[in-house]
């Protein structure tokens, strides 16, 4: 397998918004690099292919859905980085752009339907794959667990190294949309409590995100519901604050998690929760190509 030491690096702004109030936010960009493998979602992957290596496998076996950009970035770090990856997919076969990219990247895909996609947290799940892909290591739906979380704990490194950049000495808070909580846990494990993250739930309570970060780690993070409704609930206000806000300074944002979380931070900002003069950085956690499945 691959050359897994490339160690991709994320930007860092300042975000000038006229919600702010006298709060300072600046984002780390990781949306910005690379155009395929984008985000959260290779930091997530890199111990996991650390471990993969090490296990003597010559592949990944992984899960998610039909627009996920956990298998967008791995099947796209498999056609560079030259290792066969396969997919297990959530429902029925569909051609959705992230799937067709899938294909392109030479995926290969198993649809699972709904029910045998729920199946995946049970004991025996991985055991006929492992049969049918000896080869392959397994890694969690969205690269999630320890190895995923400590693959994040770099951003914090890279964060601090560029503070200068926005004009600052240090910082009060991370902000970042979460989606099973493994980027919070990483964060919240490489900060050792020095400061404090904040998870916005792109999910509803009950997809377990407090359970997941939890498992990894045991304090230094908070979490608040910024689903509004549900997973890949959109409604016009959303909308509306996406537009208004790539219009305002530019940052591309999409519905499910980057544009959830940056408008819960404007209500908390508005309700009072951080004073004036707080520091926070604000995570992009990517997730751009998923922009398309909802435009069609």
């Amino acid at each position: 397998m691959g050359p897994f030491d490339w160690l991709p690096h994320a930007p860092l702004e300042p975000l000038p918004l006229d919600w702010l109030n006298g709060v300072e936010l600046a984002v780390l960009r990781l949306d910005r690099i690379d155009p395929l493998i984008s985000g959260n979602k290779w930091f997530k992957l890199s111990e996991h292919l650390a471990l993969a290596q090490q296990a003597g496998a010559d592949g990944i076996i992984s899960l998610g859905g039909a627009y996920s950009n956990h298998l967008h970035a791995l099947a796209a770090a498999g056609k560079r980085f030259d290792f066969p990856t396969v997919g297990l997919l959530r429902g029925h076969p569909q051609d959705t752009p992230t799937v067709l990219d899938l294909k392109a990247f030479d995926m290969q895909l198993h649809w699972l339907g709904y029910g045998g996609y729920r199946a995946r947290h049970e004991p025996g799940f991985w055991q006929p794959w492992h049969e049918h892909y000896p080869h392959l290591y397994p890694v969690p739906e969205g690269g999630g667990g320890i190895a995923g979380a400590l693959g994040c704990g770099v951003l914090v490194e890279q964060a601090r190294a560029q503070l200068s950049n926005v004009g600052w000495d240090d910082y009060d808070a991370w902000w970042l949309a979460a989606g099973t909580g493994t980027t919070v846990a990483g964060l919240a494990l490489a900060e050792a409590g020095r400061h404090p993250v904040y998870g916005a739930m792109a999910v509803p309570d009950d997809h377990g995100v407090a359970q997941n970060v939890r498992a990894i780690v045991q304090d230094g993070f908070a979490l608040l519901d910024a689903s509004r409704g549900g997973f890949a609930k959109v409604d016009p206000l959303l909308l509306d604050f996406i537009e208004t806000t790539q219009r305002a300074c530019g940052l591309p944002l999409e519905p499910l998690y980057t544009g959830k979380a940056l408008l819960a931070l404007k209500q908390q900002v508005e309700a009072g929760r951080f004073p004036p003069g707080t520091r926070l950085i604000f995570v992009h956690t990517g997730g751009l190509q998923g922009r398309r499945g909802l435009a069609a």
